[in-house]
């Protein structure tokens, strides 16, 4: 596990990454993402996949700074934490 990346999914899940899933494969999950950083459980699960997505396609050290830096507010707001 790695500080930033994709959130984790389990097997039941894989299915719903369809043709995605391959690409998760290709980096480890993170404690912090796009998806914490987006409203958690505020977000439908398709818009989970297109971030992680999008995290993968666009990986950089500045968009780990960029989702690290805009983790400490979220986490303080408890925005979309259920």
């Amino acid at each position: 596990m790695s500080l930033v990346g994709p959130r984790m999914i389990t097997l039941e899940e894989t299915a719903q990454y369809g043709k995605w899933r391959l690409n998760l494969l290709t980096v480890k999950p993170g404690i912090t993402g796009l998806w914490q950083i987006s409203g958690r459980s505020d977000i439908s699960y398709d818009q989970r996949v297109r971030l992680d997505m999008y995290y993968i396609r666009n990986y950089s050290i500045w968009l780990d700074l960029f989702i690290l830096w805009r983790t400490i507010p979220a986490v303080l707001q408890g925005r979309g934490a259920y």
